[in-house]
């Protein structure tokens, strides 16, 4: 039986957790990780919105929220990086690549291996569980997602608190709640990652067409 930051995990349960937590409100699944691994869990947040933030310091405000600065990301993203940790006063620790991501700038094949997974790796390395802004509707690689499950590349809980959430749920709570919204949505960048590999997408388009547009990635590695 595996055990996260010192809890022994039974990957049997965690499904039965998942199960139950289905349809809960996403801060009842982000207090259910609370409870059960209390500072031992972490958020990992893209910030192209910050809905996943508002709603992981409703139930702990001082949660660590990790960013993942990869040294391409647009200005706009790394203002409203700031923009957001104002807001909340988040406990944000800023993830950066180590010198051998050097020779491998953005778009090349081990950019997200170095810039982005070895990062979150070492930043996650003890802790309990983990806390994602990840939704099914993202890709048809996360249609499956389960709202818990057992990370098992890196030994411990993985929390989808907004898996069932759609693109319209995100826009409405971030309209009712008066969240501050990301620059670039406006301006047809649906699906924001780094400046080099992503772009607008037109109208009708998949929202995740402008990332790694002329390629066929779809994802960084992050989630599997």
């Amino acid at each position: 039986m595996p055990s996260a930051a010192g809890v022994r995990v039974d990957v049997d349960e965690l499904a039965a957790w998942s199960a139950e937590l289905e349809k809960a409100p996403a801060t009842a699944v982000i207090a259910w990780a609370h409870d059960r691994f209390g500072g031992d869990v972490s958020l990992a947040c893209s910030f192209q919105d910050c809905v996943v933030v508002d709603l992981a310091v409703q139930v702990d405000p001082a949660v660590e929220v990790l960013f993942l600065d990869t040294g391409f990301h647009f200005p706009e993203t790394l203002a409203y990086v700031e923009q957001v940790r104002s807001r909340y006063d988040l406990n944000l620790r800023v993830l950066v690549p180590g010198p051998e991501a050097e020779a491998w700038p953005c778009g090349t094949e081990r950019c997200c291996g170095l810039r982005k997974v070895a990062p979150l790796d070492e930043a996650l390395e003890g802790k309990g569980a983990w806390l994602t802004g990840l939704k099914r509707v993202d890709a048809p690689t996360r249609a499956g997602a389960p709202i818990v499950s057992w990370d098992e590349q890196r030994g411990l809980v993985k929390v989808n608190p907004m898996a069932t959430w759609t693109d319209d749920d995100v826009a409405h709570y971030s309209a009712d709640h008066g969240l501050p919204m990301h620059p670039l949505l406006s301006r047809g960048y649906l699906s924001i990652g780094c400046a080099p590999t992503t772009r607008p997408v037109a109208p009708g388009e998949d929202p995740r067409a402008g990332r790694w547009a002329g390629s066929d990635k779809t994802e960084c590695g992050l989630h599997g």
